[in-house]
């Protein structure tokens, strides 16, 4: 069965309902971090996906030392727990929230079959990277059949047409959201009825964490992130009308390997602040999780 295509205007961007969307409005620290400092060089984020990492597939690690290889891996591997949630994926049309530098949505169209896959993002030099990045595989879609593409966009008012995808998905993007309900309804109104949603990133375990966790990583205290309490929104994505939602802690296989590479590489081990996310998951303030949920059947449709 043919998929629907997002329907495109004159800039690649599909259209929201209730008309063009304003360029969107990116808190300072947000616009700095991923503009002219640009996250994906630090030598943290080896590899240019931006994410902590899921290093459960690597292996026993006990007692070797972690390579660069074993970080990127680390990142890819994060992709395709969250891809892999969707079950069959081949043909289907893909929405990442949250895209950086499009690697994933590549990796979703090379590995998975999604397609056509929309890589959306807030930050205008992320989508230039994104399709400077795949300019090769861009061109070759020259025919105009849109299997990769990349939009700028809110993920909280996201310029495309209703039921447009059957599969959304973010990979630690949504810590920069800052109205989760509007991402809830944007999730349901662009998914198609029945479609489905995954997203992993670090989220506060209480209220009462929340307050806390400023003080212990400057990324809440000047802005980038924004402590979202786990159990909050999920309840956010429930109200919003998706069902069938599950929310999984994994933690484990994040914070302590991530930290041991951090460890071990003589140009990070004095880079103290991100070291700190092990701390926050040991005391009890935040963890890593994996969501998903499943998008209303809505009558009429």
């Amino acid at each position: 069965m043919a998929q629907q295509q997002p329907q495109t205007g004159p800039a690649g961007a599909a259209g929201h309902p209730d008309g063009p969307a304003p360029a969107p409005d990116l808190p300072p620290r947000v616009a700095k971090v991923y503009g002219e400092w640009d996250l994906a060089t630090v030598p943290a984020f080896a590899g240019g996906f931006i994410n902590f990492g899921y290093w459960a597939e690597l292996g026993d690690l006990t007692g070797r030392r972690l390579t660069e290889a074993d970080r990127v891996r680390s990142e890819q591997d994060l992709y395709r727990l969250v891809l892999g949630t969707f079950g069959e994926t081949r043909g289907r049309g893909a929405l990442e929230a949250g895209c950086g530098r499009g690697l994933g949505c590549a990796l979703a169209l090379r590995e998975f079959g999604l397609d056509p896959v929309i890589g959306l993002d807030a930050h205008p030099d992320q989508i230039a990277r994104a399709r400077a990045a795949h300019a090769e595989l861009l061109a070759g879609d020259a025919g105009g059949t849109g299997r990769l593409m990349f939009v700028l966009g809110s993920a909280q008012r996201m310029p495309l047409t209703a039921d447009t995808v059957d599969c959304l998905y973010s990979v630690e993007a949504v810590q920069h959201f800052r109205s989760p309900a509007a991402f809830a309804r944007e999730a349901v109104r662009v998914l198609r009825p029945g479609g489905r949603l995954a997203l992993t990133t670090f989220f506060a375990r209480t209220a009462a964490a929340a307050r806390e966790l400023p003080g212990l990583l400057p990324p809440y205290a000047d802005g980038l992130d924004v402590p979202h309490v786990i159990d909050e929104f999920a309840g956010t994505l429930a109200a919003a009308g998706l069902r069938d939602i599950t929310v999984r802690a994994i933690g484990d296989a994040v914070w302590e390997p991530y930290d041991r590479y951090m460890a071990q590489q003589p140009e990070l081990s004095d880079d103290e602040w991100p070291r700190r996310y092990l701390t926050a998951y040991e005391t009890g303030l935040l963890d890593y999780y994996l969501l998903t949920a499943v998008a209303p059947r809505r009558a009429g449709r």
